[in-house]
């Protein structure tokens, strides 16, 4: 299976952006480590955008295009719906919700069975949830410290769309509103870059 293994900070400081949630990712950036440090075309700022938000998620080019195809036929505008899409995926949730402390780890966690969703194991990370759908680590993820440690202690903000129990479990109340997800994008960009060269 592909995945994107690049050094995480690197690639933040390179886009200009945390998209890897670490608080010392940027640590080492200054004036003209980002892209956006030099001049950009139109394109190139579309691009760079459309690379921001795929780093954010960590997901494949192939999986992102099939992505904004499907956002472009919903009934939301395409931008946010892509976004919308990205953000219910399962491992990005186990991330947002604190079992994991990275996308990445989440990730791993899906596919070692360590995750469940409405009491089933699930180890499909990009399978997309629905509001009512409750993930909880598995009874093998419980025998994991490293994991009860990360839901007990991670810094959590308030997710409007996420409510977090004491028995290591959290729901999805409700699909989430594009203002609600934290993520400094501008879904324009992507819209038009793709509507150009798909």
């Amino acid at each position: 299976m592909a995945k994107m293994m690049g050094p995480r900070f690197k690639q933040s400081r390179r886009l200009g952006l945390n998209v890897c949630g670490h608080p010392k990712a940027m640590k080492r950036a200054h004036k003209g480590t980002a892209r956006s440090d030099k001049k950009l075309t139109e394109y190139g700022k579309q691009l760079l955008e459309k690379q921001r938000l795929r780093a954010y998620y960590g997901v494949l080019e192939k999986q992102f295009v099939n992505l904004f195809k499907e956002a472009k036929k919903s009934k939301d505008q395409t931008g946010p719906a892509l976004v919308k899409f990205l953000e219910v995926r399962l491992d990005n949730l186990v991330y947002r919700m604190g079992f994991a402390s990275s996308i990445r780890q989440a990730r791993q966690m899906v596919t070692h069975g360590h995750i469940t969703l409405n009491g089933k194991k699930l180890d499909i990370p990009s399978y997309r949830c629905n509001a009512g759908d409750v993930i909880a680590l598995s009874p093998k993820g419980r025998k994991a410290e490293l994991f009860k440690e990360n839901y007990e202690t991670a810094f959590v903000a308030s997710y409007p769309y996420i409510s977090k129990d004491k028995d290591f479990s959290a729901t999805l109340v409700s699909l989430p509103n594009r203002e609600d997800i934290p993520i400094e994008i501008e879904d324009q960009l992507i819209v038009e870059f793709y509507s150009k060269n798909l």
